[in-house]
């Protein structure tokens, strides 16, 4: 499977499997690790191509390479915050998790986990921005890795099954591959941006 780009000429579906999958799973973990990697575009994104192949367990392996490559790198990223909490001098990954949590969410996120517990993880992975507020507010709450991944399953399967349905959808409407993918990334995108343009219109209301 080829999500990062539109071929002139579509690859036989072997060879598609074979490359595809490796790079949906990478992608994703490093996505998890450093948040610069579109990951919900790219389930999306396979989720559309595996609709058009005739492989009959296509969707199933995009949606277990996608929830176990979220699940592993959220674990590897909260074991690397772990150690800098528990260090005197903290650690890179401390700071750049804290540097993606702004005071107000995170302040937000501690007051929905102290309420609602492990509930708040799977939400956190559902909304856009949610999943760095939430993770940083269980380090700073003392959460073992352990209790952690409990919670973080559930949150990485939601997330998945819900980025792929937005891929089955656009495959849905499009008969070509690449029409689907471009309606996947486009909703993907606004329910990205959405959030954020939202709050910074509430600011100017409440200003006021």
């Amino acid at each position: 499977m080829s999500w990062l780009g539109v071929p002139a000429s579509i690859p036989p579906e072997p060879t598609q499997q074979a490359l595809g999958y490796p790079s949906l799973f990478l992608l994703v973990l490093i996505g998890a690790l450093v948040p610069v990697v579109p990951t919900g575009a790219l389930v999306s994104s396979a989720a559309v191509v595996a609709v058009h192949q005739t492989a009959p367990f296509a969707l199933a392996v995009v949606f277990v390479t996608a929830s176990l490559a979220a699940f592993l790198g959220d674990l590897a990223l909260y074991w690397l915050g772990r150690r800098g909490v528990g260090s005197r001098n903290g650690s890179r990954w401390l700071e750049a998790i804290r540097a993606r949590a702004p005071e107000d969410r995170l302040a937000q996120a501690r007051e929905k986990l102290a309420e609602h517990g492990v509930g708040v993880l799977v939400l956190s992975r559902l909304v856009p921005a949610g999943r760095i507020p939430v993770m940083l507010a269980c380090l700073l709450a003392g959460w073992p890795l352990r209790r952690f991944a409990r919670g973080n399953l559930p949150a990485c399967l939601a997330w998945a099954v819900t980025y792929q349905l937005i891929g089955i959808l656009s495959g849905s409407l499009f008969g070509k591959p690449w029409e689907g993918v471009a309606a996947a990334v486009g909703l993907t995108v606004v329910a990205g941006a959405a959030p954020g343009v939202w709050r910074r219109l509430r600011k100017p209301a409440k200003a006021s």
